[in-house]
């Protein structure tokens, strides 16, 4: 199993610090400590996570470049939201299929914010020719979608597949479809949360591993739904 220590406390601190001085002139003030206590941490991690998530998928990328790597930017695109705060107030990565060229493409995915620590895996709003391929495979291969959700090692892991849903069946399917709950969802993705304090310890790697491990026939789904290789 993959090493790392665990984040360090001062990856929360900054965060919560951030999240209470949410402007530029606090964080150039603070930039340092940015890529001390967040990026260095993170980038130790997508490190570790590379050759456990290649035995799980090795379509999967784990790229531990602060930039236009699996990182995302702590800088938020402000220009169309009511919400002018310049930074995001929490850490992510995500590591996705050697062929998505954006956020839409299967992924797994991992979260680290003050008091709301996750990760897991899965394809988050889709565009709707992406996401008609996903129902399209559940109606035409119900038993393979069936095998997804009889999954022990899913079932164990987590409290169902979550994702927004419609309030009416998509256009082309019965209300009565055995599957229309998931059939009208229009995200895909199974989750597991832990407190600050587990991440902060040499077994998080560990919780994490399993549980892409975990999320693995979901992804294998969802990644042959969109035409593209799992193993």
């Amino acid at each position: 199993m993959a090493t790392f220590p665990g984040f360090p406390a001062e990856t929360f601190t900054f965060l919560s610090e951030l999240k209470q001085n949410n402007n530029r002139n606090w964080f150039n003030e603070n930039k340092t400590r940015y890529q001390q206590d967040v990026v260095a941490p993170i980038v130790s991690f997508i490190d570790a996570i590379r050759e456990p998530l290649h035995e799980i998928s090795p379509r999967f990328v784990a790229d531990s470049r602060p930039h236009r790597g699996s990182m995302f930017r702590i800088y938020r695109d402000a220009r169309f939201s009511k919400d002018k705060r310049p930074y995001k107030e929490n850490v992510g990565c995500q590591f996705r299929h050697e062929a998505g060229k954006d956020a839409h493409a299967p992924g797994f995915y991992l979260h680290i914010e003050p008091g709301n620590v996750f990760f897991g895996g899965g394809i988050w709003q889709p565009p709707n020719p992406v996401l008609a391929k996903i129902r399209f495979m559940m109606h035409a291969f119900p038993k393979s979608w069936q095998k997804v959700l009889d999954d022990e090692g899913l079932q164990h892991a987590f409290e169902g597949i979550q994702g927004d849903s419609l309030q009416r069946p998509p256009r082309g399917y019965d209300a009565d479809h055995p599957f229309i709950d998931d059939l009208k969802r229009k995200s895909f993705f199974v989750m597991q949360s832990i407190d600050d304090r587990s991440s902060m310890q040499k077994t998080f790697i560990n919780k994490v591993v399993n549980c892409y491990q975990a999320a693995s026939p979901l992804m294998e789904f969802l990644t042959r739904s969109v035409e593209l290789p799992y193993r």
